[in-house]
């Protein structure tokens, strides 16, 4: 069946026809009709953008802004549908009956529409749920217990191939990201998921981003411009920062004092990994903190009961 519809914002016939036919055969006609939406949706975005402006043009006019407002709508429609933006293919799965694309139940229009890029470039990805995104990514991070039970099998992974206790590194992380909330983001707003701040050096091969940070010389601190590492999970971070400090000969002597989290940390500051004077102070601050023993996982608290 072949629907017309309304290739012109004013055709109201066109639409007419397509309300008739969606009584008739509400399947065959939902696509047209999702397509509709997302040109209503494209038309607001324009909408909003244009009146976003910070001032009126030399040019503009009463008159001026209604033949734009004329334009927009027309090129709402013309946006809308095939390709579109992916808003009428989101809309004809969720309402299509039988459908069977269970990972697309309950995704968010963001989710649907990274899926819906790749899946248009010619990649044969798999669509991913909302809930199975956050599980692999883990970010924001957004409260001190999240943090401590999300990051502590990763912590205790990377302690274990230094000797450190786990609640060491987490505490070094706390204090590099303020347990989590202020990771560094890329120049496109995701995370870098760099737990340690650790600098993209000449060493580092992978993605990098610019950020201001404080260092500190002979004590005074002055903000500059660095290169930060950017890893694609909060693992990969873990475990680059045990490989940062062994390929490092600085580190050394603090590797051979990890037994002690106080002398380690102050070993890693005699090392050169922070200019902050009072480093190694505010991670013993942290690692003493309450919280990496109220949010421990309760199995990770039995091993450490029974080996003392």
């Amino acid at each position: 069946m072949d629907i017309n519809h309304a290739d012109v914002y004013t055709d109201f016939n066109g639409l007419a026809k397509l309300k008739i036919e969606a009584q008739k055969d509400s399947q065959k006609s939902l696509k047209e009709v999702a397509k509709q939406f997302e040109s209503i949706f494209i038309n607001l975005a324009l909408k909003s953008m244009r009146d976003a402006k910070l001032s009126d043009g030399i040019l503009d006019s009463d008159q001026s802004q209604f033949f734009q407002g004329m334009y927009d709508q027309q090129l709402a429609v013309h946006l809308s549908g095939d390709p579109g933006i992916g808003l009428a293919d989101l809309i004809v799965r969720q309402l299509s009956k039988g459908n069977q694309d269970s990972e697309l139940q309950g995704m968010d229009l963001n989710s649907y529409r990274s899926n819906y890029v790749k899946t248009q470039s010619g990649k044969t990805e798999t669509a991913k749920s909302i809930t199975e995104l956050k599980s692999e990514t883990g970010v924001p991070i957004t409260s001190v217990e999240q943090f401590v039970k999300q990051l502590w099998p990763y912590a205790q992974q990377a302690a274990s191939e230094i000797g450190v206790e786990p609640k060491v590194l987490l505490a070094q992380a706390a204090l590099e990201t303020g347990w989590g909330k202020f990771v560094i983001n890329k120049t496109d707003g995701q995370s870098s998921f760099n737990l340690f701040n650790i600098k993209a050096d000449k060493s580092w091969q992978g993605d990098k981003t610019i950020e201001t940070t404080l260092e500190f010389e002979q004590g005074i601190g002055k903000k500059v411009q660095a290169g930060f590492r950017v890893y694609d999970s909060f693992q990969q971070s873990f475990q680059d920062y045990v490989q940062f400090l062994k390929s490092n000969p600085r580190y050394r002597d603090a590797l051979q004092q990890t037994e002690n989290p106080e002398t380690y940390v102050q070993a890693l500051q005699q090392a050169g990994y922070a200019t902050d004077p009072k480093y190694a102070e505010k991670i013993m601050q942290l690692y003493h903190d309450k919280a990496l023993e109220k949010y421990q996982p309760v199995e990770m608290l039995a091993s450490n009961t029974d080996g003392e």
